[in-house]
């Protein structure tokens, strides 16, 4: 049965000629799909291309910015953070400069107060002791005057200036040596 069927097979017309096709047309079709091949290329699948590689550096430009921008950051924050701790720094150094100013300047005013409450102290103690000899001065001479007074009324007589001197001046020793 397998050589009746090889016969009967040869026997029969060639594929192309079963399907009706032609040389012609095909080659036709060939070129008319290489033409649109071509022109879907040229207007379509380049610009398309060319429109996603353009796409790709914008994305991957951008990812870059974006890292650069994420690493400027992240040295902005040490920075500021680096300037924080520096000014934090100098602030207790200002505020402990200042105490010490403050404590200084206090022990200072003190030291003044004292000294001038010393030197009124000793100003007053010398009024007082000028006061106090001026006082025992007025008081003798009034003494003086007094015993004088009272002698001459005694004695019923009028003294002269030079007796009146010497009795003064008695008066006055024997005043200071009390």
């Amino acid at each position: 049965m397998t050589l009746p069927l090889l016969l009967a097979s040869a026997a029969q017309p060639g594929i192309a000629e079963t399907f009706g096709l032609e040389t012609k047309y095909i080659i036709m079709q060939v070129i008319s799909f290489l033409v649109v091949l071509a022109v879907l290329y040229k207007f379509g699948i380049k610009p398309v291309t060319a429109t996603m590689e353009e796409r790709n550096r914008k994305i991957e430009a951008g990812i870059r910015h974006a890292e650069e921008m994420q690493a400027k950051l992240a040295a902005a924050q040490q920075e500021s953070a680096a300037i924080v701790r520096q000014a934090n720094t100098e602030a207790a150094r200002l505020v402990e400069d200042a105490r010490r100013s403050a404590k200084e300047f206090l022990d200072r005013q003190t030291q003044e107060a004292a000294g001038k409450a010393a030197d009124l102290l000793a100003k007053a103690q010398q009024a007082i002791e000028l006061e106090h000899r001026k006082m025992l001065a007025d008081a003798r001479t009034e003494v003086a005057r007094l015993v004088i007074a009272t002698t001459e009324r005694v004695l019923a007589r009028k003294l002269s200036d030079a007796d009146r001197a010497s009795y003064n001046e008695a008066a006055a020793r024997e005043l200071s040596g009390v």
